[in-house]
């Protein structure tokens, strides 16, 4: 054996030890003082690489050598440029630092390589399901069972994982999965190395049980920060503290301190994906809708499978007059969503917004009538459909839909009251007083449909002192409603009562003021038409 050879032994050797006592820092230097002897070591180069990996896997560690990692194992690459191996490590490394996309590059290289490399397989899967490409994630999880059968733990259960979310799979094909998860686990080596990281953090487990039992004891605190604090300086990658820690200052209002603490478990896990929501959560109380959009374009850019996260952007880009922006994400979500109920619901969004914003009613009707076919024991999509139906000015389908609606609910107060308002539109005045009548009586407190009656009985009827009572009693249940306000002053006004009208004229401009119900010029002209 070679001099060369030999020494390389001996250093292995060393290292080697170092590592097995824990020792990693030592064991870097000495493969640095190799290296610095035979800088072109492509094993060395590799170990290095294999040394800052294990370093960065440790929550001991903050996680931060990924790129070192990377930069060894690259180094090593010139060397042996088909190396399916250093390929491989490679890509982990860029899975580790959340770069997918740069990952499944050089996890497809791996298999440009060697085909059957069924790690590879299942990484490409793991990826694809992180991503919410559940068609894509099966595929390779499937070629990873298929190269390597009795040793593909994690992707028999990634597959039992996708398609517990599906009503298409049977129990028995979930159960097959499940089964074949845990039989092959013993002879998955990486499956047990995961399993063996993830038991290194039950070691924490009783200080955090006590830490709980303390928040149900005493609530959150600055106490419960600093027990955490010291767990951290224990382990300062372990992730879920930060979460922890965030957790306690939202409760304790402190919302800029959590939302430093989320970022830091981003930082340290750009996959995180509960971190992103609960940033999320917090941008949205706060109404910085700026950073609530960036944040949730950050989940879709990760999953952009997930109809949710498509949903909650578009209320954002709604909230921020971005409606364009807003009709595209709801789209995408009642596109890629499977569940008919809630996809209902995002349709009646879309058909709202239609109707109010962009006064597309014919895109509002097919909208509505979209959600009316995914879900239509929903009562309140034939109210919708209805009213922009009058909208329109189609009159006979409203009042079609109106009724087909009362046979499901007959006594609905709204829908009397919307259909009081319909055969009012169409003059039928006798038909809309019944409807006004009946509304009030299965909701007595109903301030529109007493309004509407009362101007029925004023402006059709002439009966002053009927409208003058019906205004009143919308008053009462709502003393915030201008309209109501404004009509009874019109009403005292005809009784000669020009000072009662015109305090009334001017409660209503002040309610108007926030309610936006009516021209304020029109009052202001009512009033100056009193005393000229």
């Amino acid at each position: 054996m070679s001099t060369t050879k030999i020494q390389n032994k001996k250093i292995k050797k060393e290292i080697d030890k170092f590592q097995k006592s824990g020792n990693i820092q030592k064991a870097i230097d000495t493969c640095r003082g190799a290296l610095a002897l035979d800088e072109n070591n492509a094993e060395l180069h590799v170990k290095l690489g294999d040394l800052y990996m294990e370093w960065h896997l440790d929550i001991h560690q903050v996680k931060q050598y990924a790129d070192e990692a990377i930069t060894e194992y690259q180094i090593a690459l010139e060397t042996c440029v088909d190396s399916s191996e250093i390929y491989f490590k490679i890509a982990m490394a860029f899975y580790y630092k959340r770069e997918l996309d740069k990952s499944i590059n050089y996890f497809k290289l791996v298999l440009e390589h060697n085909t059957k490399m069924s790690e590879a397989n299942f990484m490409l899967a793991e990826i694809f399901m992180r991503k919410g490409d559940f068609i894509e994630a099966v595929e390779y999880a499937d070629k990873a069972i298929k190269s390597a059968p009795f040793s593909s733990s994690r992707a028999y259960f990634l597959k039992y994982c996708i398609q517990s979310l599906s009503d298409k799979t049977s129990r028995f094909q979930r159960a097959k999965n499940l089964i074949a998860s845990f039989l092959s686990l013993p002879f998955d080596k990486y499956a047990m190395k995961e399993v063996g990281r993830n038991l290194s953090y039950l070691k924490f487990a009783p200080d955090i049980i006590k830490i709980s039992i303390k928040i149900l004891k005493d609530g959150f605190s600055d106490k419960i920060i600093d027990m955490y604090r010291e767990l951290l300086d224990k382990a300062p990658g372990f992730v879920e503290l930060y979460l922890c820690i965030g957790k306690v200052y939202y409760e304790l209002k402190r919302y800029e301190d959590a939302i430093c603490e989320y970022k830091m478990a981003i930082w340290l896990d750009s996959l995180n994906i509960r971190a992103y929501c609960y940033l999320c959560q917090l941008y949205e109380e706060q109404r910085d809708f700026e950073n609530a959009i960036l944040t949730c374009e950050k989940l879709i850019e990760l999953q952009p499978h997930v109809a949710d996260y498509h949903c909650t952007l578009a209320q954002y880009k709604y909230m921020q007059g971005e409606v364009k922006e807003a009709v595209d994400h709801y789209q995408t979500a009642i596109t890629i969503n499977p569940n008919p109920q809630w996809t209902s619901v995002v349709a009646q969004t879309l058909g709202y917004i239609f109707q109010e914003n962009t006064k597309d009613l014919d895109a509002a009707i097919s909208s509505y009538q979209n959600a009316y076919n995914l879900n239509p024991n929903d009562f309140d999509i034939y109210i919708n459909l209805g009213n922009v139906f009058f909208e329109k000015g189609s009159y006979d389908n409203a009042l079609v839909v109106y009724k087909k609606a009362l046979e499901a609910n007959p006594h609905n107060s709204r829908l009397h009251c919307n259909l009081g308002y319909l055969y009012w539109g169409k003059g039928n005045i006798e038909e809309a007083v019944k409807e006004y009548e009946k509304a009030i009586k299965y909701d007595n407190t109903y301030d529109i449909a007493y309004n509407n009656l009362g101007v029925i009985y004023l402006d059709d009827y002439g009966k002053v002192q009927k409208a003058i009572e019906l205004f009143e009693e919308a008053r009462k249940y709502n003393p915030n409603y201008a309209l109501a306000n404004y009509n009874l002053a019109r009403s005292i006004a005809i009784t000669g009562d020009k000072i009662e009208a015109a305090k009334l004229y001017q409660i209503a401009l002040d309610i108007n003021n926030y309610t936006q119900e009516l021209d304020p010029a029109e009052i202001e002209d009512k009033i100056q038409d009193l005393f000229s």
